[in-house]
Parts: structure tokens; sequence; C-alpha cells
């Protein structure tokens, strides 16, 4: 391909004007999974505290699984920046085929882990490719379904995360507290079934194509047309109804090239778009610091404020994965109706409201175990929409051939501060036994929340039921 070649395609209206079909609810189950998995491993941890904390299994202290929750999140960061680079570099479906495989072979390792040193390693390598999988997956989704539909479409998808969630408190109640297996070794058992998951999506990922949109910039522009050409054809339901489709309405000219240079890749995030790298930084941090630091600790906080057994821990979980899971599917349509500015302020500034209120009822000792988890699952429940709009602003508001990279950098910004201090802290708090201590840092969590929407309603973007191009414009578009 010349270096220069220049191409006029209508590959993202032709992509964009397809009706919803049983090909676009493959790519959603195939690549969306990553939520799912993240959801359990995230889970997994948080539900077995009380066992990993036993003698006979890892004895780990609470210190420790606090900075394991710190250390899983560091290896997210890690795979995110590697991975998301390469995903813009090398085609989303080579990465998100290696991240998986990544993922597949640490979470297996993990249950056979034999001290907290094995533990964290393996820890670290299963959240780099889940860290890794989110840079790929963002961005081939986001490329792949119809623009009208990417905001409830998306929020659905990052909401899966709580379906994990359940499964991995579900399977922490079956695992732990019906006698089948003795604790000493079913913790193992739990930590497989993240493996066992993903082994059957990794066959269906065999069936979702290569985005066509980053072919036609770094690839081949004629493999992109093929593979755009074959989806009407599955969409429509055979090549004699493709000419019933919609019309694409709109050509794109870019220029073939197979990287964007370091330089043009700084100026495009540090200059161009500053005002939308600063939004996508808050909403990223905010979130993470948010979640993070109840998520990891949520295990440890019902073990020694409400005595709570160990065993039982994921019957309070259950519940809360429940209300996040159900938050975006509910009020997600409206992100494409109403908006994205005024719906991800709202949700975001609701949200901090109401962990506000419940972090005075907890300092007040107002809460029981129970009153507490539906306190938890009614924040969540609109936090989950909240949390789910920053990927899903941060993958929808930069150019092309820096999508992945700027997924990656953001979550890296966000977890890093936000999720990786956020469980050691808490973790730290919850050992000193002091619930006002704990009610300080959840108010902290609320204002931060606050914040991150207030930033959104002043210079967030109008997105909904737009195209990626007309959000912004391809480098390669504007490219001499």
């Amino acid at each position: 391909m010349p270096r220069h070649r220049w191409i006029e395609t209508d590959v993202p209206a032709r992509l964009d004007r397809l009706p919803w079909s049983g090909w676009h609810t493959l790519v959603v189950v195939a690549l969306g999974i990553t939520w799912l998995l993240d959801g359990l491993e995230s889970n997994l941890a948080g539900a077995l505290a009380g066992v990993l904390k036993r003698p006979d299994t890892l004895g780990l202290t609470d210190a420790q699984i606090g900075l394991g929750g710190s250390i899983y999140l560091l290896g997210s960061v890690a795979g995110a920046l590697v991975f998301g680079y390469a995903t813009d570099r090398l085609g989303r479906k080579k990465l998100f085929s290696v991240t998986l495989m990544l993922y597949l072979t640490a979470t297996a390792a993990t249950a056979f882990s034999w001290d907290f040193v094995s533990f964290s390693v393996f820890r670290a390598l299963t959240g780099a490719g889940i860290g890794g999988e989110y840079a790929a997956i963002n961005s081939a989704v986001d490329e792949l379904i119809p623009g009208r539909v990417r905001g409830h479409v998306d929020l659905g998808i990052n909401a899966s995360f709580w379906i994990g969630a359940a499964l991995g408190s579900a399977a922490s109640v079956v695992l732990l507290d019906t006698g089948w297996i003795p604790p000493a070794i079913a913790w193992r058992f739990a930590f497989g079934l993240g493996a066992a998951i993903g082994t059957v999506i990794l066959f269906l990922r065999r069936h979702v194509p290569e985005s066509p949109r980053w072919l036609m910039v770094h690839g081949d522009p004629a493999d992109a047309e093929r593979i755009v050409a074959d989806v009407e054809r599955r969409v429509a339901g055979g090549p004699e109804n493709v000419a019933r489709l919609p019309p694409a309405e709109g050509t794109l000219r870019l220029r073939c090239r197979r990287r964007v240079p370091w330089p043009e890749i700084w100026n495009a995030v540090i200059h161009e778009h500053r005002r939308r790298s600063v939004l996508g930084f808050v909403l990223m941090v905010t979130q993470a610091f948010f979640y993070n630091a109840v998520m990891f600790t949520y295990g440890l906080v019902l073990l020694r404020y409400y005595q709570v057994r160990a065993e039982h821990i994921g019957l309070y979980l259950i519940p809360l994965a429940l209300g996040n899971f159900v938050g975006p599917l509910l009020i997600g349509r409206l992100f494409d109706t109403v908006g994205r500015r005024p719906m991800i302020a709202g949700t975001y500034i609701l949200s901090g409201i109401l962990l506000a209120i419940t972090a005075w009822l907890f300092q007040r000792d107002l809460l029981t175990a129970f009153t507490q988890a539906v306190c938890w699952s009614a924040i969540f429940f609109v936090a989950s929409a909240a949390a789910s709009s920053a990927y899903l602003t941060v993958s929808e508001i930069f150019p092309l051939e820096i999508r992945a990279l700027a997924v990656a950098l953001f979550y890296t910004c966000g977890t890093f501060a936000g999720g990786v201090l956020g469980p050691a802290l808490f973790g730290a708090l919850v050992g000193t036994g002091n619930r006002t201590w704990l009610a300080v840092g959840y108010l902290a969590a609320a204002v931060a929340m606050i914040v991150g929407g207030a930033v959104e309603a002043v210079i967030g973007v109008d997105a909904e039921r737009r195209s990626l191009e007309s959000i912004s414009t391809p480098l390669s578009a504007r490219a001499e």
C-alpha cells in the first residue's frame, strides 16, 4: 500500500445505517464478556476475603487483601497501556484474542497460588489481561455498532460486569457454604470459574471480524469493504435484500497509513483535544475512586462491623450486583434520547449525594447488615450508569487512530489515581475499626463524584445518536 494513498469511503455510514440484528448481538456477547470477567475477578477477591485470611488457605491479613486489590489494578494499568497502543497499531481483533488468552492463563494460575507473593503475581497478570481487553474491546464494539444505539448498548455491556460479580458471589456461597468441598481448597475452584467462562468466549470471538473502521486506515481498505459487505448480507438476510437497507449517507476521505507518529498523538491528546482529555481524566478518576474504594473492601466491612460470617458474604453482594446491573439497563436509553451531558452529570451528582447520606447513617451506627446492603444497592443503581458512561465517553470522543490508546490512557490515569490507591487506603481505614474514619473516606468519594458531574455539565460532549467520525474527525482525514 503506498504511504500516501488517499481513499474515499462510505464504510462508517454503511455500518451506522444497519438495523439491529443477530450479528450485532453476537458482537456484544463475544466482546462484552470482558466486563463480566472483570466483575467476576473483582468480586471474588472480596467474597473470598474471609476465607483467604484463614491459616489453612493463604493466611492473608486485612492489609494484604486490600493491597492485593491494588496489585490487581496495577496489572490492569500496565496491560491497558501496553495493549492499548498495540491495539491501535496492530488491530482490534489480534489484540482481543491475545488479551483474553493472557487472562485465561493468569486466572487459572491464581487457583494454584501458595502464598501472598504468588497470589499477587498471578493477580497482576490477570489484571493485565483485563486492562488490555478494555482498550481493545471498547474500541471494537463502538466501531461495529450503529451510532444511534451506541449509548445504551455500551452501558448495557458495561453493566454485565455485575453479572460477573453476581456469579462470583454465588460461586463463593456454593463452594464455601455447602460442605461439598473443604473451604481450604474451595477458593481455588472459585478462581478457576473465570478460566472456564473465558475458554467458551474464545471460540465465539473467532466469528467477530476486524473493525472495518480500523482497516480503512491502518490495513487494507479492500478488506474493510469486504467485511462490511459480508455484514450487510448477514443483517439483511441475504444478498438479494441488501438493496432494501436504509441508504448510507456521506463519505469520508482518508489517507491510508500503517501508524500514527507519536508527535501527532501527543498533539491530538494534549493540545487539540485538551478539554476532552480533562473531561475523560476527571470522569475516570472520580468513578474509579468511588467504585474501587467501596467494592474492594465491602467484604471486610461486613466482617468487621456487622459480624457477617465469611461464608455468607456472597449473599450480601448478590443484591448489590443486581442493582448495579439493572440500573444501566433501565435508564441507559435516556443517554441516547435525553442526551449524554444531562444524564452523565445527573447520575454522577446523584450518586455522590446518596453515598454522602449513607456515610452519615453508617457513622451514626444506624444501619444493619441488611439496610447497609439496601443503601449500597440504591447508590449503585445510579452509580453503575455513571461509571459506565465514563468508558462510553472516552471511547467515542477521540479520533479513530488513537481510540484504543485514549481508552487505555484515561483508564490508566483513572485507575491509578482513583482505583489503585483507593482499595489500599480503605483497607487500612477498615483495619482501624473506626467508623468515623471510614465515613470520612466515603464522604471523600462522594465529593469526588459530585465534582465529576459538575465537570461533565460544563465541558461534556453531546455525542448522542451521532457517528464516531462526526464526534471526532479521524486524524487521517486531515493529514497532509
